[in-house]
C-alpha cells in the first residue's frame, strides 16, 4: 500500500491481512503464517542444538544451564499433571510450549519493523504473528485431537474405546445421549484450545496497532502512545508465556484424561 495515505482503519485492516495464495478457495494458504511458524521451529531447534553441541556433565555453560532449567521446568510439570506412562508426553510439552512461545514474542517486535522492509520488497502483506491466524492455532489444536484419538486408543483398543464412547456416561440403554454427548465433549476440546490462544494474541495484537495509530496523532499522541505502548508490553511480557504455557498444560491434561477410563 505504498504511497496510499492510510486512515487508522485501513492501517490495521492492512496489518491484520494474511499474505495469501488461493485467495477465496477451500485450499488457500495463509504464506506468513506458515513460513514464521516454520522459522520458530527451526529457532527452537536451533537453540536446543547449541545448547547440547557442548554439553557438559560438569559445570555447564550459561547457555546450556538456561536450557536445561526450562526443560526440567516442563518435564515436571508434565510428569505432575500426566498420570499415564507414555515417554512420549513431555517430548510433546516441551514442543508445544517453546514453540508457541517463540511464535507469541514476535508480538514483541512492532509490525511496521517487519511489514515495511517486507513491502519495499515488493511483499504487500505479512502477519508476523502465527499464534495470532486462527488457521494455525487450530491446525496445533487439531494435532492435540489426533494425538488424543491415539492415546486413548493404545490405553484401552478399538473396542473398549468404541463401548466407552457409546456406554459412558449414562450407560448402555442412553446410547444417543451418549453419542451426542461425547461427540460434543471430544470436539470442544480442540475448538477452545485453539480460540483460547487465538483470541489472546489476536485481541492483544489489535491493542498493539491502537497504541501505533495513537502515537501518529501529534505530540500528546505519541508520549500517550510511548507510554500505553510501554505498558501493554510490559503486560505481554506475561501473557506471552503464560499462553504457551496454558496451551501446553490443557494438552497433557486432554492427553490424560482420553487414557482414563470413565
Amino acid at each position: 500500500m505504498a504511497g496510499e495515505a492510510l486512515t487508522p482503519t485501513s492501517y490495521i485492516q492492512h496489518h491484520l491481512h494474511n499474505l495469501t495464495v488461493g485467495h477465496g478457495s477451500p485450499w488457500a494458504l495463509h504464506l506468513d503464517t506458515i513460513a514464521t511458524s516454520v522459522l520458530m521451529g527451526l529457532v527452537m531447534v536451533f537453540a536446543f542444538w547449541l545448547a547440547t553441541r557442548k554439553a557438559t556433565a560438569g559445570v555447564p555453560g550459561k547457555w546450556q544451564a538456561f536450557v536445561e532449567i526450562c526443560l526440567e521446568f516442563v518435564d515436571r510439570q508434565a510428569k505432575d499433571t500426566y498420570h499415564g506412562t507414555s515417554k512420549l508426553v513431555t517430548p510433546i510439552a516441551i514442543t508445544i510450549f517453546f514453540w508457541i512461545l517463540l511464535m507469541n514474542l514476535i508480538k514483541m517486535i512492532p509490525a511496521d519493523f517487519i511489514a515495511m522492509p517486507l513491502e519495499a520488497l515488493g511483499v504487500p502483506y505479512w502477519k508476523p504473528v502465527p499464534t495470532a491466524d486462527v488457521n494455525a492455532t487450530l491446525g496445533m489444536s487439531i494435532s492435540v485431537f489426533f494425538l488424543m484419538l491415539f492415546f486413548s486408543l493404545r490405553a484401552k483398543g478399538i473396542g473398549g474405546f468404541t463401548k466407552e464412547f457409546l456406554t459412558a456416561p449414562f450407560g448402555k440403554w442412553m446410547l444417543p445421549f451418549n453419542l451426542i454427548l461425547n461427540i460434543v465433549e471430544w470436539l470442544s476440546k480442540p475448538i477452545s484450545l485453539a480460540m483460547r490462544l487465538f483470541g489472546n494474541m489476536f485481541g492483544g495484537e489489535i491493542v498493539f496497532l491502537l497504541i501505533w495509530v495513537l502515537g501518529g496523532a501529534g505530540i500528546a499522541g505519541a508520549l500517550a502512545g510511548g507510554v500505553f505502548g510501554f505498558g501493554w508490553m510490559l503486560f505481554h511480557l506475561l501473557v506471552i508465556p503464560l499462553q504457551a504455557f496454558i496451551f501446553m498444560m490443557l494438552s497433557i491434561v486432554y492427553l490424560s484424561l482420553s487414557e482414563d477410563a470413565h
